[in-house]
């Protein structure tokens, strides 16, 4: 029996995933690095069985409805865990942020510069005191009437949603509206208010097109829908929205980052007329600090705001400190160009986690583990240095810091490290060292010691010569000002900077429409799909072959299955009570709904009786829990399917399941199964490949696997450019391209570009003396 006192969490047979029956104990008060190759199981360690016991234990000790439902969810798979303190989780989140979200609220910094302009602001004379709300864009007592609270007003006009006024409504003028049954359905309705559909937009009065267009009303009318061949369709009764209303509608509610994208090209956009962009009422915006409105602090960098905020009265004093003790640990982390006022949606996931991270600094708990997911991500190795000090801090006020981490000045800057392996899925699963960071030195079997401790120069290789140029620019965008850049074709491009040097912004400016760019393919970290429907078989196509081979084996051709019997997307061979999914959403009162287990098909997401059809003795649900390597094996002779898997273990991912959920896949995942995707589509003319932070969530030892297909891309007469933190990266690349020499306002221009032996010697980059680093054989990453 251990004592209440018990100085290590101690972990008994933790089988959760593909850990197996792992006992491990880490101690207490000190920063403990969990990693091991992607997939080894480390984040089921840390965030599935240590952060959820901590998480249901919470549970167990709140109100009984909550841990009714809670149940239903079911405790990680362990045997028992001892000396666990309550934890907080700081994951990278990857939820679809608001537009009304900012640096400001998510910090709760805004709330505190809110309350010194009510409490303590310059009003003007006979001017009655406005409670801290009315400084808020998100509230009805401070929001502009006119864009409510955006600062910026979006109109539209007859030329942008109608683009060619010759086509007829039927033949898709309205270029606004939505696509498939949703735009045939307005189409419809106003076929039957009576307009004419068939003529050309054009032709019609123009009392008419302003009415089709701009409308607000919503008439509901009867619609008899023209019936197509074997298919009944039942009169309905049909709304009609206006174009305008749609654009509008879309853009300010939709969560889909794509259809906001698409509608925000039917609108013009122009600085609010009232507010003149402040976002807040005309009271709000009278009223100063230092001379300055709260939209115009707000638009400041962080680190200048701190320094302008005023000391003079006792209220304002205190405010005032209470502001800058929050920024300090934002800009230690490298956040300080960051302003108050700049849109959540725009911010990386690495940037969002630090940010929580630097509140939580704030936040005065003790006595609690921190599970943190690669806060690293998105650094530059300039600010790693800042975070090993802020979880120092965490660490120093009496609270445990456990952090999924492949980074490896991270792991050398921790005080304990645990390391799951040897490899990935049904290959890892086992602890194959835990304890101080140089004992990792002698286990044999690891692949992080292989290069945590690994100090040989970077191997020589002959730098490409390009055969053309992409020319960018001049571009004036965030905080690029007038920049010119040259991406050599036929090469792989790193391109480097500290934190919000405009990296992105410049890759970002690189379009198919450039000449000698040919066909342009961007891979990025979003999510493949929002919901578990969404899974890896389903993106890469490779289900479809799947189902056709299970309704050509003779049980489904007794039975009168086709195709669509063995779809968990469409009624007929799914389980109804889940619709296919698998999961049941379960409502939480006061927090988040999370899903649990279908009770009837177990997660199996098919009925009983598509679930008795086998192929080589499996049923569709035992496919779909195959992994990636275990599937090649399963499906070698079936070559559709075999080119597919090839293709996702040619970037690492032979651990992930055919039917794992796209909400349980990381952004590095999410971007690698679209890099296989694409190449498991042949080469075709020359393809202009744009990767942003590609090793995001890989340890060392996948980065060798990734960069070997990146640099077949180069090899087979393509074009690669990569945004890239990772110095053992930047180093493999035949040119660089780096941005800084700071983040912000100290950012935006290029500092150096050249080989990457050229861009070390630079002098004025925050890069080179990393990159030197790694060429020498120093620090890699």
């Amino acid at each position: 029996m251990h004592s209440p006192h018990d100085p290590y969490v101690r972990v008994r047979d933790a089988r959760e995933h593909n850990l197996k029956g792992v006992d491990v104990d880490v101690p207490r008060d000190v920063v403990a690095v969990f990693t091991g190759v992607s997939g080894s199981g480390k984040s089921s360690l840390a965030f599935g069985t240590v952060y959820a016991e901590a998480q249901r234990r919470y549970f167990e000790s709140v109100a009984p409805y909550a841990r009714r439902l809670i149940h239903q969810v079911g405790a990680p798979k362990v045997g028992e865990i001892t000396g666990l303190p309550p934890a907080v989780s700081l994951q990278q989140r990857r939820a679809a942020p608001t537009s009304r979200s900012s640096v400001g609220t998510v910090t709760n910094l805004s709330n505190s510069l809110r309350m010194l302009f009510s409490r303590a602001g310059d009003y003007p004379p006979g001017a009655e005191r406005l409670d801290s709300d009315a400084f808020s864009p998100n509230t009805a007592a401070g929001a502009c009437p006119e864009c409510h609270g955006l600062g910026r007003v979006h109109r539209t006009t007859e030329e942008l949603l109608v683009p060619d006024p010759a086509l007829s409504i039927r033949d898709g003028a309205i270029a606004a509206w939505p696509g498939a049954w949703q735009g045939k359905n307005l189409r419809d309705v106003l076929d039957a208010l009576g307009h004419d559909v068939d003529r050309p937009w054009r032709e019609l009065p123009a009392a008419e097109r302003e009415w089709i267009l701009f409308t607000d009303e919503q008439p509901v009318v009867t619609v008899h829908p023209v019936r197509d061949a074997g298919r009944i369709q039942r009169p309905y009764q049909g709304t009609y929205t206006s174009a305008r209303r749609y654009v509008m509608k879309t853009f300010s509610d939709s969560r889909s980052a794509t259809l906001r994208a698409k509608a925000e090209r039917f609108l013009a956009s122009a600085p609010c007329p009232v507010c003149g962009g402040g976002r807040l009422r005309p009271e709000s915006l009278a009223v100063t600090v230092g001379g300055r409105t709260i939209a115009e602090l707000a638009a400041l960098p962080l680190t200048e705001l701190a320094g302008l905020l005023p000391a003079d009265g006792e209220t304002a004093k205190v405010l005032t400190g209470d502001l800058v003790s929050r920024i300090t640990p934002v800009v230690e982390l490298g956040l300080g160009y960051l302003s108050l006022d700049r849109s959540t949606p725009t911010l990386s996931a690495g940037e969002l986690q630090r940010l929580r991270l630097a509140t939580q600094l704030r936040s005065g708990l003790f006595g609690v583990v921190y599970v943190l997911d690669e806060p690293s991500a998105g650094l530059h190795p300039a600010d790693t240095e800042a975070l090993l000090t802020v979880l120092a801090r965490l660490k120093a006020a009496g609270n445990s810091v456990f952090v999924v981490e492949h980074h490896l000045e991270v792991m050398r800057g921790a005080d304990w490290i645990v390391d799951v392996g040897p490899l990935a899925g049904e290959h890892g699963g086992r602890v194959l060292y835990s304890g101080p960071v140089a004992g990792l030195a002698e286990v044999a079997g690891s692949a992080t010691a292989r290069h945590l401790f690994d100090r040989s120069p970077a191997p020589a290789r002959r730098v490409r010569t390009p055969r053309g140029r992409v020319t960018v620019g001049p571009v004036s965008r965030h905080n690029l000002r007038g920049v010119r850049a040259e991406f050599p074709l036929g090469v792989l491009t790193a391109v480097t900077g500290v934190s919000g040097s405009g990296k992105s912004t410049l890759v970002g400016e690189i379009t198919g429409d450039l000449p000698g760019v040919g066909r342009l393919v961007s891979v990025d970290q979003r999510p493949i799909g929002r919901t578990p429907r969404s899974n890896l078989a389903t993106y890469t196509g490779l289900f479809d072959v799947v189902r056709k081979v299970f309704a050509a084996t003779d049980e489904a051709r007794e039975r009168g299955y086709g195709v669509g019997r063995f779809s968990f997307n469409v009624p007929g061979g799914r389980c109804e009570t889940c619709q296919g999914e698998g999961f049941v959403s379960v409502e939480l009162l006061f927090l988040p709904s999370t899903y649990a287990p279908c009770p009837d098909c177990g997660g199996a997401r098919y009925n009983p009786g598509t679930l008795e059809v086998a192929y080589r003795g499996r049923n569709i649900a035992g496919v779909l829990d195959l992994t990636v390597e275990e599937a090649a094996e399963f499906f070698a002779d079936t070559p559709a399917v075999a080119r597919s898997l090839a293709a996702l273990l040619d970037v690492g991912l032979g651990y992930l399941r055919l039917g794992q959920p796209a909400t349980e896949l990381s952004g590095g995942e999410a971007q690698r199964i679209k890099l296989a995707s694409e190449l498991q589509r042949g080469r075709r003319s020359h393809t202009l490949y744009l990767l942003d932070e590609p090793t995001t969530g890989l340890h060392p030892a996948d980065v060798e696997v990734l960069m070997r297909q990146l640099h077949g891309l180069v090899d087979a007469g393509h074009t690669v450019v990569v945004v890239e933190h990772d110095m053992s990266v930047v180093a493999g690349a035949d040119h660089v391209i780096d941005l800084g020499p700071g983040g912000g306002d100290a950012g935006g221009r290029i500092v150096a570009a050249g080989p990457p032996g050229e861009v070390a010697r630079a002098s004025g980059s925050a890069t080179a003396p990393y990159l030197e680093r790694a060429l020498d054989g120093g620090t890699r990453r």
